[in-house]
Parts: C-alpha cells; structure tokens; sequence
C-alpha cells in the first residue's frame, strides 16, 4: 500500500511540473499575467470557477445575472433559453419591442423577417428604428439594434415577404415563432405553417388604443388561427393602423408581452396564454383574459383530417380565402366611375389656378382627418354622416353652381372646357369646367369619394367629379408640402 501511495506521489509530482512548465510558457507569451506573477499574485490560492450543470459561463452569468436571481427563472432556464431559437415576422409595431427584448435576454438565435424600408411615419412605434436609419430595410435597422444591444445573440435577417412558398421553411428553423404582422392573409398563412412545423405560435395585435395576445399551437389541446376563425373575417371588418391609426405605446405592449410568452416557452416556465386571449384596453388601463376554445376536430389545418399540409400550404391562395391582399398597405383602388367622372391632381391644381372662378371641393375624410390638413376654402362632410347630411350637400352644390353662373354671366366670360392635359384650361376626359361650377370631391386615397359622387348624380349633380388616388396623390403629384399620411 505504501509503494502504491509513492508512485502516485511521484506521478502527482511530475504532472505538477509539467503544468508549471506550461504555464511559464504561457506567462512569457502574456506580458498580464508576468505583471501579475510580479506584483506577488499567488494563482493557485485564487478560487476557481467550477462550471456548473447550467454550462453558463462568467461573462453570461455577469449579463443576465438579474434574470438568474429571480426563484422563478434561474440559470437552468437561462441556459435554455440561450440554446433556443425564435422568428420574428414583422420587424414594426410589435416586432421591434419583441425583438429587443429577446435580444436583451438572451434568446440564442433570432430571425426577423420583414421587407419593408424604415419611414418616418413608423418611428413613433417602432422604436428598433431610428432616424439616421429612414429609408434602410427594416429587417437590417432591426439587426443593427439588436447587436448594439446584444453583440452575443446571432440575428439572422429575411428580407423577404412570408409567401405559401416559404413560409414552411422558415418557420421549420425555429423554435418559436412570432406574428407580429396586421392583415388577415398572412396571420392564417402564418397560423398554418406553424401547425404543419409543429411550433407554438406567439400572436399579437394592436389597432388604436387597443390590444390583444394570444399564444396559438401549444400543448395538446391549444387551438390554431382557424380553430377559432374558420371563416375569414370580411375585408370591411379589418382595420388596419394606416387606416385607423394607432397609439405608439400600444404596440409596444403588446409587442414586449410577446416577447414575454416567447421566453416562458423557450426557457420552460412560467404559464403559456395558450387557449387565453388577453386584452388591453389603453384608454381605461384595464387587463382582461377571455378562455378561449380547445382545438378543433374538424378543423382543416390542425384537425385529425386536415387538409392544410406541407404539400398542399405552398399553392394555398390567401388571398382568395379571405379577399384581401397580404400585403400591409392600404385598401385597394376602387374604380366605380367612368374617366369623364375623374380628374387627377394636376388637372384639379390647374382648373384652381386658373380664372377667378374656383370649383367647389368637398373633403368626405372624417374631421379629425380634415383637421390635420385640407385644401383651401374645402368643406367637411364626412363619409359615414352622408346618409344624414346627403340633402344638406346636394342643396350646398346647387347654390354654389347658381353663384357661380351668376359670376359668369356679369363678367360676360364663356363656359371653356378644359383640353386633357392642359392642366387648367381643359380636359376632354374630365369634363372640368374653368368656370369653376364643378364640384371636386375628396377624400385620402380616393375611395370614398367615388362612391359620394355616384350619390350625388343620382340627385341630379352631374358637375360632381372625384379626384383620382385621393389627397395622397396630390401630395405626390400636385403639391409636396400637403402631409401625406
């Protein structure tokens, strides 16, 4: 026994030595730790780290060390955290607080997908972005952020638009995904691909001072997107921020309770809001979860007999199944009236310009539109009052077309069309009068106001014409100091 208890000793000894030599290697080779070793530093009676089941090193631990104090949290799942992956789609209202708070916790791996540019009019909600970055792809702006932030994160950009195509592979990459877009095409596209993938789905949305959030895909029971939406929500039903407008703080909310339910999913704690639909009412700073139903049998993407699947998702047409486009611009263009009931924003700023006679312009946009900006000596009459004051309108342009005919007639001055193209001495197609007895109905994008002058020809005004692409067309093509909105 004794013998034994040498030669271990004599083994000992030699390893001990042979460390010693290496480490005056790498002393020599480090001028750091030969100040050290000369300022008296007596390594081996520091404390050593001895890594522990989580794998975190120090520099982790130093990071995320007000996350791993907390009971409920802790290493281990921070170490899970770290090794997970999620995919943002949409880096805007609700993608860019998601997006830095994942990074800023430690999410191993994200991806954002977006294919938009950062514009001006996004910056009060989308706070990822910047304005040294307007006009920079958003999915790029977001990676900048993310890694100023978290330069130990990997971020991984799509800059293209989630399509039936590949909208399977992408979700397939990733642990968790995020739908953080706002039109009814994409959030069933979204939905489905998640199904067939098998990933739990974070949803959130946010209109006005409203917001909701609610995790899809999770667990055995949890529903899908069309488990509770069988049938596509009508086009006129879904509103969108760039038509209804919506408080900055809102999104970010929601956005950062996104952000939230990722993480409890990657790192396993915590309660999933699956079959839970949380609502927040801003106005009345009120919190309320409604249960929501378990998952469908029969329904098509995650029932027993779907028939969503990974070879039919890719030439599923969204579009036909819910009639809009996916896409997060606004309405389509309407075209109800024929070219002789139109005019286009040079032709209206021409037959302003000329003669003292001015056509009568009515704006239909709701009046706190009206109130941002409008077009000189333009009277309101919003669209969703003309049933009541459509009589009041049609009395307003038969007086303005007899004063104008009286004007006329003491200046002894010729009705004279307007030629196409004379932008303010005639148009052939228009029929604008410089006579000013015309009246020019407005609106945002042109839409409404097609339908306002169908109503007022069928009360007998035959002079109403309808600017072509709205108020945001003569602020592109007419006059560049109009706010376009």
């Amino acid at each position: 026994a004794r013998e034994r208890m040498e030669a271990e000793l004599q083994r000992l000894r030699h390893e001990n030595e042979v460390l010693r030599s290496r480490l005056a290697q790498v002393s020599a080779s480090r001028p750091e730790l030969q100040h050290s070793a000369a300022a008296g530093v007596d390594f081996e009676s520091q404390p050593r780290l001895e890594a522990g089941a989580h794998g975190l090193n120090s520099a982790q631990i130093a990071r995320y060390s007000r996350q791993l104090l907390l009971p409920s949290f802790g290493a281990q799942a921070q170490a899970r955290l770290l090794h997970s992956s999620v995919l943002i789609i949409g880096a805007g209202g609700l993608g860019s607080p998601a997006a830095l708070y994942l990074a800023a916790a430690g999410a191993g791996r994200i991806g954002v997908v977006d294919q938009d540019v950062v514009e001006v009019n996004n910056l009060h909600r989308q706070i990822i972005h910047s304005e040294a970055r307007v006009g920079k792809h958003k999915a790029e702006s977001a990676l900048a952020a993310c890694r100023q932030l978290n330069s130990t994160n990997k971020v991984e950009v799509h800059k293209e638009a989630v399509t039936p195509k590949n909208a399977l592979p992408l979700v397939s990459q990733y642990d968790v995904v995020l739908d953080c877009t706002d039109n009814a095409p994409t959030r069933y596209l979204i939905s489905d691909a998640c199904v067939v993938a098998g990933k739990p789905l974070v949803s959130g949305a946010a209109i006005g001072t409203d917001g909701q959030l609610t995790v899809y895909n999770y667990g055995e029971d949890g529903p899908c997107y069309r488990c509770l939406f069988p049938v596509a929500p009508r086009p006129e039903s879904c509103s969108r921020c760039s038509d209804v407008g919506v408080l900055g703080v809102i999104p970010g909310i929601i956005g950062s309770l996104q952000a939230l339910e990722a993480i409890k999913i990657m790192s396993m704690v915590g309660q999933v809001a699956s079959r839970k639909l949380v609502i927040f009412d801003g106005l009345a700073m009120r919190f309320h979860t409604v249960k929501l139903r378990a998952r469908m049998k029969d329904c098509i993407a995650c029932g027993p007999d779907a028939t969503v699947t990974a070879e039919s998702l890719p030439s599923y047409s969204y579009t036909d199944f819910t009639g809009q486009e996916a896409d997060d611009s606004g309405p389509p263009q309407l075209d109800l009236l024929p070219a002789d009931q139109r005019i286009t924003p040079q032709e209206l700023l021409g037959s302003l310009q000329a003669g003292s006679c001015k056509p009568l312009i009515i704006d239909v946009r709701p009046q706190r539109e009206f109130e941002l900006a409008h077009l000189a000596g333009s009277a309101n009459y919003p669209f969703e009052e003309t049933p009541v004051r459509l009589p009041h309108l049609v009395k307003q342009c038969k007086q303005h077309t007899l004063d104008v005919q009286s004007q006329n007639s003491s200046s002894k001055q010729p009705d004279t069309p307007m030629r196409a193209g004379d932008h303010g001495t005639s148009n052939s197609n228009s029929g604008v009068a410089s006579d000013g007895q015309h009246v020019v109905v407005v609106c945002r994008r042109g839409n409404d106001s097609q339908h306002i002058v169908q109503s007022l020809r069928q009360q007998g005004i035959q002079s109403a014409v309808d600017l072509i692409g709205g108020l945001s067309a003569w602020a592109q093509h007419a006059d560049q100091s109009f706010p376009n909105y």
